[in-house]
């Protein structure tokens, strides 16, 4: 019986771990961004009561179109500090993130208006 336990002392018991990890990986969101301004030749005032509404970029439907500069008859102030959004997860690998930004709104006496970030696809 010794000999029968000093036999089994010897063994060797392994034990066999296994770790699963999550791994995430965190990808940048694809973000159509705004291409600079574009230089435009205001000329001259109109006469008075006239404001030069400087041009900008918008969003319209699937890329980014340039509204031109203008003269209009109306106070234009100018256009506001783009406000900074959080980028959302996207809602899948297909959509990319258009941000806010600020357009001209005619209706009443005018104003800058902000049309928020969204995702799109």
């Amino acid at each position: 019986m010794l000999t029968l336990l000093a036999a089994l002392s010897g063994c060797a018991v392994q034990e066999r771990v296994v770790v699963k990890e999550q791994v995430v990986v965190a990808e940048k969101p694809a973000v159509r961004h705004m291409p600079g301004p574009i230089h435009e030749d205001r000329g001259a005032s109109p006469g008075p009561g006239w404001a030069w509404l400087q041009g900008h970029w918008k969003w319209e439907g699937h890329d980014w179109a340039w509204v031109h500069g203008r003269w209009v008859q109306q106070v234009v102030p100018p256009m506001p500090a783009v406000i900074i959004e959080e980028i959302t997860v996207a809602p899948s690998p297909r959509h990319f993130w258009v941000p806010g930004h600020w357009v001209w709104n005619f209706e009443g006496a005018g104003s800058w208006g902000w049309v928020r970030g969204s995702w799109r696809q």
